[in-house]
């Protein structure tokens, strides 16, 4: 599924790119009329997602259901659509169509049912583009992968969509796009549940977007608990955040304007949330025009001889503290030189960290943004800290806790993040949220475990279709690793079967989930035996076929065999999966308590960053892992990591070679 949906992605981008190559527009233009029609058909996407359950919903009266409303869309997180903005209608347009026309008409119907995008959704631009362009994009944009798809495949579509051009720097450097890796990192720390949440450089507004989903999670309505200021500096942005906001159902008040200069909300000391990522070590900032800032209660950084603050980091950190209410909370992205800048920085952190509300400070390593390639680090203020804790710092070293997902590029897998929130969780007191995680990973493993045996019975039936077909030639090696393995798997399947009889789900009491643990270890453990055995005897069944001539119509058998092996296998590395993400949490937290981890996690008080100069990087405190011998090696994931490194290399030398050939033809060679 996760190569599907890559490969679809790439699909749509190679099918917008054609809006470029067909068009006057420049590469810092052309991104939002792409931006508008995939608004469209991720509105559209979830528009048919709550339809069939608001329609059910309707009240009768007289025998008449009442028309949809958009209030009923806007309490499911979605966006109302009359018949002219829905996607479908314009994908099936006859070629003889004005589509440009047709797309106008959809965004202007959009507009009058959603005030707050009166002006944003880009209109006349679809002027300028071929007809048949515009119906080419718009058939690959409605693909049936797409209407078949489950779960948020098209907001996923949506983000890679923004993440693409951020790596193409199409806009403002690529500063407007916020992974959602590291936002969900902000969210999963502060928990913005309610009241006023801000971001004074909001960029595609992606912070609101994830606050929002985990409102929706707590079973709320982001619309009635909670409000989003934004402010942003270009136009264009801000246009590009309204849309994000308004497909997921949400508004925001998103002014224009420079945050350095202008304070557009008003909110200090007013904000329940604070959340951003601004844009790291810009200097030149005019210290005479901000000198009297209310917001800078800690004074000015270093300023230089001009009367320039010669680098803007903690103008943004005084910022987001001076916002906050009284029981504020604020996350946000900052470059890694700020935690432990020296000079005039230094004064302003040191007076910061005795206020006692420096909550929490995560270094998080290279790659994670698209157009940067350089650490940095998220900083945590809570004004409403626990009195224990009025005089520390709880110091996260995430920088070996990460996901290669392109060459380039690095993420948090969803369990990874889960697994961080988790210490703040024991942080705060929460154990049994701690306990309950711990739980559910147990469960999912033993569950995993018991849905094996479907999973591999494919396999087996294609492997002894296979056999069958060799008859006397069939090689004493296959037949007789076939009973080594059928054997190997009754034992898996009886001893699954025997912990699943006696299994409980929810069990949380930390001995319990000790002993749980240790009873699925077993079975973790064999599942990566048994992947390598299958694996095995792919290779044998298909050397089999190779030396018996690989006749004719067997091919099909090869494949067959090949697409159950990976179904099998895929099933079978979820059960180690899951107990490896309990044994993670489990040996570093044997207690559910938080504890000093090295080169992971350490709770500092106040008087060891005074000896470290105010430092607020946590590498200097919690120190480094001891080494050990790996006995965990996961050869899969390098392999796996090769591979995506290879495709990256392949990919650039493709397009390289690409240009180079362009060069020779505009040279006339």
């Amino acid at each position: 599924m996760e190569s599907n949906i890559g490969a679809l992605e790439k699909r749509l981008w190679t099918a917008a790119d054609q809006l470029r190559a067909n068009s006057d527009f420049a590469s810092n233009e052309y991104f939002l009329p792409v931006m508008g029609l995939i608004f469209l058909r991720h509105a559209y996407s979830r528009y048919l997602a709550v339809k069939p359950e608001i329609e059910a919903g309707l009240p009768r009266r007289g025998g008449v259901t009442r028309p949809l409303t958009k209030e009923d869309f806007t309490s499911r997180g979605a966006i109302f659509l009359q018949p002219e903005a829905q996607f479908d209608h314009l994908a099936s347009l006859p070629d003889g169509a004005d589509r440009a026309k047709a797309i106008i008409a959809a965004m202007e119907a959009v507009e009058g049912d959603y005030a707050a995008l009166a002006g944003v959704l880009p209109k006349n631009e679809y002027q300028q583009l071929e007809n048949d362009v515009l119906g080419d994009v718009l058939r690959i944009f409605n693909d049936p992968a797409l209407q078949n798809a489950k779960g948020d495949v098209f907001g996923r579509i949506y983000e890679y969509f923004l993440t693409q051009f951020a790596d193409q720097s199409a806009h403002d450097g690529g500063e407007f796009f916020t992974p959602p890796s590291i936002v969900q990192m902000i969210v999963n720390a502060i928990e913005p549940d309610h009241g006023s949440v801000l971001d004074p450089a909001c960029g595609s507004g992606g912070m609101f977007v994830q606050s929002a989903h985990f409102i929706e999670k707590m079973q709320q309505d982001p619309t009635k608990v909670a409000t989003f200021y934004g402010q942003e500096k270009n136009a264009t942005t801000i246009r590009l955040a309204k849309m994000n906001l308004a497909v997921h159902g949400l508004e925001g008040r998103i002014e224009p304007g420079i945050t350095y200069y202008t304070d557009a909300h008003e909110l200090v000391g007013k904000a329940d949330f604070v959340m951003a990522n601004p844009p790291f070590n810009v200097d030149e900032v005019d210290a005479e025009k901000i000198k009297k800032d209310p917001r800078l209660p800690f004074g000015l950084p270093s300023v230089n001889k001009s009367k320039k603050v010669s680098n803007g980091n903690y103008l943004w950190i005084s910022y987001f503290y001076s916002y906050l209410s009284d029981a504020g909370r604020a996350g946000f992205v900052m470059s890694s030189q700020a935690s432990s800048a020296g000079g005039e920085e230094a004064k302003v952190r040191q007076k910061l960290i005795e206020t006692g509300h420096v909550d929490a400070m995560i270094a998080i390593r290279g790659n994670f943004f698209y157009t940067r390639t350089v650490p940095c680090e998220l900083w945590m203020f809570d004004k409403a800290k626990a009195a224990e804790h009025a005089d520390k710092v709880l110091m996260l070293d995430a920088r070996q806790v990460f996901r290669k997902v392109t060459r380039k590029v690095f993420d948090f897998s969803p369990e990874q993040s889960q697994n961080l929130t988790a210490i703040f969780w024991l942080y705060r007191g929460q154990e049994e949220r701690f306990r309950e995680l711990v739980a559910a990973y147990l469960d999912r493993a033993m569950a995993e475990a018991l849905a094996g045996d479907a999973a591999m019975e494919p396999f087996l039936d294609a492997l002894d279709g296979l056999i069958e077909t060799l008859d006397e030639s069939a090689p004493d090696e296959l037949t007789n690793a076939r009973a080594v393995f059928q054997a190997d798997w009754d034992a898996y399947v009886a001893a699954t079967k025997s912990l699943g009889d006696e299994w409980a789900d929810g069990t949380v009491a930390i001995a319990e989930l000790h002993n749980s643990h240790d009873d699925l270890e077993s079975l973790a453990e064999t599942s990566r035996d048994l992947v390598k055995q299958i694996d095995q005897l792919f290779k044998l069944a298909e050397k089999a076929h190779r030396d018996t001539g690989g006749k004719r119509g067997k091919a099909k058998l090869i494949k067959a065999l090949e697409e159950a092996r990976v179904y099998a296998v895929d099933q079978l590395k979820l059960v180690r999966y899951f107990h490896r993400q309990a044994h993670w949490l489990l040996s570093r937290f044997p207690d559910a308590r938080l504890v000093a981890v090295p080169g992971l996690v350490k709770l500092v008080d106040r008087t060891e960053l005074a000896a470290n100069d105010w430092s607020l990087t946590p590498g200097r405190y919690v120190g480094v892992a001891p080494e050990k011998e790996d006995e965990d090696f996961d050869f899969e994931g390098v392999m796996r990591d090769i591979h995506i490194e290879l495709a990256g290399l392949n990919e650039e030398a493709a397009a390289l070679a690409a240009q180079i050939q362009a060069n020779f033809a505009g040279l006339g060679l």
